[in-house]
C-alpha cells in the first residue's frame, strides 16, 4: 500500500542533514509576489505581529526587485509590478508612534521608511486616489482596514481582479468586545483570498496561554479597569501604557483573562432606556444617566455588576470598571453613533441638561464618523 503519512515541508531536507526525528514545523517562506489578485488578510489581538508581518513584505520586496527583468515578468501585470510595494494608514490613526518618522511603517519593536510609498487617507475615496496616483504599484498594505467604509473592500477587490493589484490588510477582525469590529471587517473577510491569523501570549502576568483577544483597559492608579461593554467602539490613542481614565490601554489577552463587564446591562437595561427616549419619553434615561454621571453607586449598572460578578472569583476586577468615569458620556456615545437611538438635537439637550464633558464627547463622536459640535446652536 502506499504511504499516506503526511510529511511536513522540510523534513526530508533535515532528515538528509542527519537531524533526529523531531517536529518540523511548516516554513515561514519569503512573500509571494508571483500570483496576481490576491487579499491577504492579516489578522490577531493588538500586539501579535501584525504590522511587522507586513514590514516582512515591504522587506522581501526590495530582495525581490533586486532581480532579473525575467522576475520582472513574473511579478507584473500590464504597468504595474507586485514587487512594488506602497503603505496606507488611516488619518484618524496619527496619534500612535508619534515618535517615528513620518514615512515610517511602524510597529511596536521598530519601523521600516518607506520615503514617498506611503499616504494617510480619510476614506475609500482618498484609497481610490492613491491607486490612481500610483499606476507602477502592484502591493499595497492597508494597515487597520476596519478603520475605513465598506466601501474600500470592494474597491480592493475590483482592482485585484480588474488589474492583478496585491492587497495586504493587516487589521483587527475581532473589537475589544470579542465581536466583529463592524461592517468593514466581515466585507473583508468576504472578499478576502488569503487569511493569515497570528497570536501572542496572553498579556496577563499569571498566564502562558495564547491570546486570541484585544482587550481594553484603563489603569487607574495601581487599579486595572476593564473597558465596560459600551466604551466607545475606537479610541484613537498612542501605544504607550497609560494611567488615565480617560485613554486606554491594549493587550492581547486568552478568553479567561478577557474581562468585559456590562453587556448584560447593555441589552437589558440601557438600549431598552435608549429606545423609550427615542419614542419620547426621555426622563428614564435621564434619570440613569444622572446616577452614573453625579452617584454611580445609586445607577442600574452599579446593581446590574454586583449582582452578576460580586461572588466570582475576580470580582473586583469587574467592579473596577466604574471607577475610570464619563460613563454617562460613553453610554450617550453608543446610543448615538452605534444604536442610533437618539437624534442629534436630543443628544445635545440630554448633554446640556446634566453638564456632561463636551470635549470628550466631540472627540469621541468625531473618532466614530458621527461628529457633533456643542459650541452651535440647536432648535431644542
Amino acid at each position: 500500500m502506499p504511504n499516506t503519512e503526511y510529511t511536513e515541508p522540510g523534513t526530508d531536507f533535515l532528515k538528509s542533514l542527519g537531524f533526529p526525528t523531531l517536529d518540523v514545523h511548516e516554513s515561514f517562506t519569503h512573500f509571494d509576489f508571483t500570483t496576481p489578485g490576491r487579499r491577504v488578510l492579516v489578522i490577531g489581538p493588538m500586539g501579535s505581529g501584525k504590522t511587522e508581518f507586513a514590514a516582512r513584505v515591504w522587506r522581501d520586496a526590495a530582495v525581490a526587485r533586486r532581480k532579473s527583468g525575467k522576475v520582472r515578468e513574473m511579478t507584473s501585470s500590464g504597468d504595474l509590478d507586485r514587487r512594488n510595494v506602497f503603505f496606507i494608514r488611516s488619518e484618524i490613526d496619527g496619534a500612535r508612534f508619534t515618535d517615528y518618522p513620518d514615512d515610517a511603517m511602524a510597529y511596536r519593536s521598530g519601523y521600516i521608511s518607506c520615503g514617498d510609498n506611503i499616504a494617510r487617507i480619510r476614506d475609500s475615496f482618498g484609497f481610490e486616489e492613491v491607486l490612481r496616483d500610483h499606476p507602477e504599484v502592484g502591493t499595497y498594505i492597508i494597515d487597520e482596514a476596519s478603520f475605513f467604509d465598506e466601501r474600500l473592500a470592494y474597491v480592493a477587490r475590483n482592482h485585484a481582479i480588474e488589474r492583478g493589484c496585491m492587497f495586504v490588510f493587516p487589521t483587527l477582525i475581532l473589537n475589544f468586545r470579542r465581536e466583529f469590529f463592524n461592517s468593514t471587517a466581515r466585507l473583508m473577510l468576504d472578499i478576502a483570498t488569503d487569511v493569515i491569523p497570528l497570536t501572542a501570549y496572553c498579556e496577563h502576568p499569571d498566564c502562558m496561554a495564547s491570546a486570541f483577544y484585544t482587550y481594553r483597559y484603563y489603569q487607574v492608579g495601581d487599579d486595572e479597569c476593564p473597558a465596560l461593554y459600551f466604551d466607545p467602539l475606537i479610541v484613537v490613542g498612542g501605544d504607550r501604557i497609560k494611567n488615565s481614565g480617560l485613554e486606554p490601554n491594549y493587550a492581547a489577552r486568552c478568553e479567561e483573562h478577557h474581562y468585559l463587564p456590562g453587556k448584560e446591562y447593555t441589552f437589558f437595561t440601557l438600549k431598552p432606556l435608549g429606545e423609550e427616549a427615542g419614542r419620547g419619553n426621555a426622563a428614564p434615561l435621564m434619570k440613569e444617566l444622572t446616577a452614573l454621571a453625579e452617584k454611580p453607586e445609586a445607577s442600574e449598572l452599579y446593581s446590574n455588576l454586583t449582582r452578576r460578578y460580586g461572588k466570582e472569583q475576580d470580582a473586583g476586577i469587574y467592579l473596577n470598571a466604574m471607577k475610570p468615569g464619563h460613563i454617562a458620556e460613553k453610554a450617550l456615545a453608543y446610543l448615538f453613533c452605534e444604536q442610533n437611538l437618539l437624534g442629534e438635537s436630543m443628544l445635545v439637550r440630554i448633554v446640556t441638561d446634566l453638564g456632561l464633558d463636551t470635549a470628550y464627547l466631540e472627540k469621541v463622536l468625531a473618532e466614530n464618523r458621527h461628529p457633533v459640535s456643542f459650541s452651535q446652536p440647536y432648535l431644542l
